[in-house]
């Protein structure tokens, strides 16, 4: 893949990510983030960047998780 080509996926994966915070409702907003998450682990990959093939693994998971099961399944920070 050429670095061009590398470069897209990345600025792919920010726009995704950006756009999630458009998003009205929260369910929407997860899941956008969810496949944003894959596709910044594709560019993680390409570009062999363990730290955001694992940063994003561990969004994806969450994201998908509660988009599915409902934000109420994850602990939420100060309880």
């Amino acid at each position: 893949m050429t670095a061009d080509g590398m470069q897209w996926i990345g600025w792919v994966a920010t726009a995704m990510t950006v756009a999630s915070y458009f998003c009205r409702s929260p369910r929407t907003l997860r899941a956008v983030q969810a496949v944003a998450a894959l596709v910044w682990m594709t560019y993680g990959v390409v570009i062999s960047a363990g730290p955001i093939i694992a940063a994003n693994v561990l969004v994806a998971a969450v994201a998908a998780w509660t988009t599915w099961k409902g934000p109420g399944t994850v602990g939420r920070l100060g309880d």
